[in-house]
């Protein structure tokens, strides 16, 4: 990335939801290696609170926490080069339960003293100074960081509307707005989310999403998965889990009903309302099961049309989907359901509001597909990348901070 933009040497410490030991991929933890390439980067996890402690005491990281809170071992890691990792020595309350505004708000800001002690305490270890503090989405534990830490530039990045969770809402609702209105830069991979952090302070931009992509772009193995050698086509594919917080049952029932002659394969774990669902009754429905990531390359590349049932809920309406890159990455034509986020997809995936208009998409996206719009839909891809994010973040942050006064 050879940009003026380009931001060198500074400190950056990142705290969010995601401890840097999760399975899962995480938005921070890629945002965290390439701003390690140009700058220092103190990832947070975050702290050990009591409830999780009772509940996994058998648990290995939870164990490892413990040992670091018992200073038995060291908390503070270095992962690679200019970039680290901090587990807190600090055990917090779980209070996310209580409904005493007053009381939440006090445990809440000694949690996070404790959290800015521990965090403070590596920052005088490295060195760091006049900090960049980069929150992904922890309304919470880092409500208070921004005064603990006195930060030279805070950000809250937005990735989720949080507050559409249970856990998040009664307390989330007020700290929420608050925590964006103080933060010097709000930072959204959205622009709905973009939108909503701009209610509360003006100092709002999207900055994109950045998707790991080599492995659908490139894939090692394209060939037809044992379990799809024998599946009619064509195939209406969908690659991910089987929430129904987030897909909408009913649609996809209709697409399977309305389609009798094409399967509809669904790939990856269900949850209890979809194991219960009718949709194990529609023979045309076939359930893979969950897959280990390097095998959904192949597939998506099974599939005539991928799909993303989304239902529209607080929840849904906001989140980038990055499935959708991940079947454009393949060339595939994809019928997603319409939402705001959806909208920067709009020149490359049809976009559907019922599970009727899914069905006249889904045939025409069969019969219109070619070589040409394939490729296309593979370049629109390519430029959702991580280092193309960084550098959205890169120009939000030279944009403030040329505006400030000398």
């Amino acid at each position: 990335m050879e940009t003026s933009n380009v931001l060198k040497n500074r400190n950056f410490v990142i705290v969010g939801q995601q401890p840097w030991d999760v399975e899962i991929g995480s938005n921070c933890k890629n945002i965290a290696l390439e701003l390690s390439k140009h700058n220092n980067v103190l990832y947070v996890n975050s702290a050990l609170d009591r409830f999780t402690l009772m509940k996994g005491k058998e648990n290995e990281k939870v164990r490892k926490r413990v040992e670091v809170i018992q200073h038995r071992i060291p908390g503070l890691i270095k992962l690679q080069d200019r970039l680290w990792n901090l587990y807190p020595d600090c055990l917090v309350e779980s209070i996310t339960w209580l409904k005493s505004r007053p009381l939440f708000n006090a445990l809440n800001r000694r949690n996070n003293r404790l959290f800015a002690k521990s965090i403070l305490k590596a920052m005088a270890e490295l060195g760091f100074e006049d900090v960049i503090l980069f929150n992904d989405n922890d309304m919470f534990r880092s409500y208070y960081l921004k005064e603990m830490l006195r930060p030279k530039l805070s950000i809250y990045y937005s990735r989720d509307f949080m507050l559409g969770v249970d856990y998040w809402k009664f307390h989330g609702s007020v700290l929420e707005p608050k925590l964006i209105a103080k933060s010097d830069i709000c930072m959204a991979n959205s622009t709905y989310l973009a939108d909503y952090c701009r209610k509360y302070n003006p100092n709002s931009v999207y900055v994109g999403q950045g998707c790991d992509l080599d492995m659908f772009s490139n894939p090692k193995d394209t060939g037809i998965p044992a379990d799809l050698a024998g599946v009619a086509r064509p195939i209406i594919g969908y690659v991910g889990a089987l929430q129904s917080i987030r897909l909408d049952i009913a649609v996809i029932a209709e697409i399977a009903e309305n389609n009798p002659d094409k399967s509809v394969v669904l790939v990856g774990p269900e949850d209890e309302s979809f194991k219960a669902s009718r949709l194990h009754q529609i023979s045309n429905i076939i359930f893979t099961g969950g897959k280990p990531p390097g095998t959904l390359p192949a597939y998506i590349n099974a599939f005539d049309v991928c799909i993303n049932p989304q239902l529209v809920n607080p929840v849904t309406i906001g989140n980038y989907p990055r499935k959708i890159d991940e079947y454009l990455a393949m060339g595939k034509p994809v019928v997603a359901t319409k939402t705001e986020a959806m909208g920067i997809f709009a020149e490359h995936t049809y976009l559907a509001t019922s599970g009727t208009v899914y069905t006249k998409y889904i045939n025409q996206a069969i019969q219109e597909n070619s070589a040409t719009l394939e490729q296309a839909r593979r370049d629109f891809a390519a430029t959702h990348t991580w280092e193309n994010n960084i550098e959205e973040i890169y120009k939000a942050i030279s944009c403030f901070e040329s505006r400030q006064p000398k």
